[in-house]
């Protein structure tokens, strides 16, 4: 069994070559944040999946690793260890970012609340703002 620090990994991994497959730019660049929003206002309406699009099944997968993109990312530009608990139910949403200067920063959960409240949770304007 696979712990959720492994999963963001490979999660990353997997949405990022499918992303790049359906046209966005997913090379984890602090820009392709921009793609990671567009993504979302294509596939959804107001916290709803469009029926029969991209994120009408497996949304909490799809969200986990969308999530998990967006925290690599981070990860990458700013350096940074994963933090989860794996006995906790749920410790995908939970799984924590902590930053060299300590701050600690929750990728996923940014991501949840972007698919839920639009464009005020923008993923583009969370990474500027990370790490400044």
């Amino acid at each position: 069994m696979s712990s959720i620090t492994d999963d963001i990994a490979s999660m990353s991994a997997w949405v990022a070559k499918a992303l790049e497959s359906s046209g966005y730019r997913a090379d984890f660049s602090i820009e392709s944040l921009n793609d990671i929003d567009r993504f979302i206002d294509d596939n959804s309406v107001n916290g709803v999946a469009n029926p029969g699009g991209i994120l009408a099944e497996g949304l909490g997968k799809k969200l986990f690793a969308l999530g998990a993109y967006v925290g690599e990312t981070l990860r990458h530009r700013h350096g940074g260890t994963w933090q989860a608990d794996d006995s906790d139910p749920a410790g995908e949403i939970n799984a924590t970012l902590v930053l060299p200067d300590g701050g600690h920063i929750w990728p996923i959960q940014r991501v949840i609340n972007r698919f839920k409240r639009g464009d005020e949770e923008s993923i583009a304007v969370y990474g500027l703002m990370v790490g400044n």
